[in-house]
């Protein structure tokens, strides 16, 4: 496997010092967030010119760093329609801005119902599901026409909250450029997480093709909810998972999560010296 990181869990410069700070930490690749990596000016559509993307390529081509995920993680379920088409748009930016930077995949989470993008039970509803393949359509459709991928991401708390939901729309979309981004923990909630190797082994099972790109956290609980603290630190089967991974995904590319500047390349080398010994 190839590892990564969120360019945001690392210790902030301008991208000029912060792609090579990444390398300078033994990864391979990054999760590029623009909204939370670039500070010294406001990243939107209007900045999302063809030079600003040759700019990052040329520095990720400099310091031997792919971007894994391009993220947009937005609300394709928003209920305001006004928001919702600027949401969109933002989407299509993205596809066409990932056509000169040429990352793996334009990666997202799946929305919820209300504007304030929280659980409510409502997510879950067969509904929903139908109102997010709607919603996505025109934005695989831009990553159709742009030779782009976009991966959406399960969050148990949004509309696709596990695999069956997941495979769900892979087969209404029916596209080749939509696939998955697989965070286990993510997957989970206390209700569950006693569930967890019952949910890897499904979504591999159910995903295996589609899977491009896999998130690496761990989790305790706390507080009735989850805390996402850094890979191979809490309750997460990673032998199962690297298992899965080094069984059915050779080189893909795996970004930690939740690491700090502190810990990160610590983290890193747990992770890597666990899958060598699989």
């Amino acid at each position: 496997m190839q590892l990564g990181i969120r360019a945001h869990d690392v210790e902030y410069g301008p991208l000029d010092i912060l792609i090579p700070r990444i390398r300078q930490q033994g990864f391979t690749c990054m999760h590029l967030a623009l909204s939370k990596s670039v500070k010294e000016f406001t990243p939107g559509v209007s900045s999302m010119t063809p030079g600003f993307a040759m700019y990052i390529k040329r520095l990720c081509y400099e310091n031997h760093i792919d971007i894994a995920v391009l993220g947009n993680y937005l609300n394709l379920a928003h209920p305001d329609p006004v928001k919702l088409k600027e949401i969109t748009e933002k989407y299509v930016a993205h596809m066409r801005f990932a056509s000169i930077l040429k990352p793996g995949v334009v990666g997202t989470e799946t929305g919820a119902v209300n504007a304030e993008y929280k659980y409510e039970p409502a997510n879950h509803e067969r509904e929903a599901l139908d109102l997010f393949v709607s919603r996505v359509r025109p934005v695989v459709a831009a990553a159709e026409k742009f030779g782009v991928i976009l991966a959406i991401e399960p969050v148990w708390k949004h509309i696709v909250y596990g695999p069956e939901q997941a495979r769900y729309v892979l087969d209404e979309v029916a596209s080749p450029n939509l696939q998955i981004i697989f965070d286990p923990v993510n997957m989970l909630y206390p209700g569950n997480i006693d569930r967890q190797d019952e949910i890897i082994n499904t979504t591999f099972k159910l995903l295996k093709d589609d899977i491009a790109v896999v998130h690496m956290k761990d989790f305790v609980e706390e507080s009735g909810d989850l805390k996402s603290i850094p890979a191979g630190t809490g309750g997460l089967n990673y032998g199962l998972l690297l298992s899965h991974i080094k069984e059915s995904k050779p080189y893909i590319q795996c970004t930690l999560e939740n690491t700090s500047p502190e810990n990160a390349v610590r983290t890193r080398e747990y992770i890597q010296d666990m899958y060598d010994r699989i």
